[in-house]
């Protein structure tokens, strides 16, 4: 079994940022990917990055309306992915969920709110 612990979440005001983590730890063999989705009261689930590791590059992926305020990164050493999000917005508003994809199957972490608000 492979378990996520993420960190981070908060309350923010409109402008300001927030760093989430997630570290995984257990039954970690070869991580295929990692990333981040959120999900907002009353809407689906959404992709808002992941990353992934060939050798020692790192490749990026990114919802399109978040490109230029938010960052993904990863360390592979700890296992822990990293979500810096600046310029936030209220309608970043969300339950931020990590995940883990390995050859053996998908983990998520039990998400953490951020909330944007004045």
């Amino acid at each position: 079994q492979v378990q996520l612990v993420e960190s981070g979440g908060g309350l923010v005001q409109p402008g300001g940022s927030l760093r989430l983590s997630c570290a995984a730890s257990g039954s970690i063999f070869s991580i295929n990917a990692m990333g981040w989705y959120r999900q907002a009261p009353g809407k689906q689930r959404e992709l808002v990055a992941r990353i992934s590791s060939s050798g020692s590059t790192d490749y990026a992926d990114y919802a399109d309306s978040l490109k230029g305020r938010f960052t993904i990164s990863r360390d592979n050493d700890k296992n822990t992915v990293y979500l810096q999000m600046n310029s936030l917005k209220p309608e970043d508003t969300a339950v931020y969920y990590c995940y883990v994809l390995q050859k053996v199957g998908v983990y998520w972490g039990q998400g953490t709110q951020v909330t944007v608000s004045s």
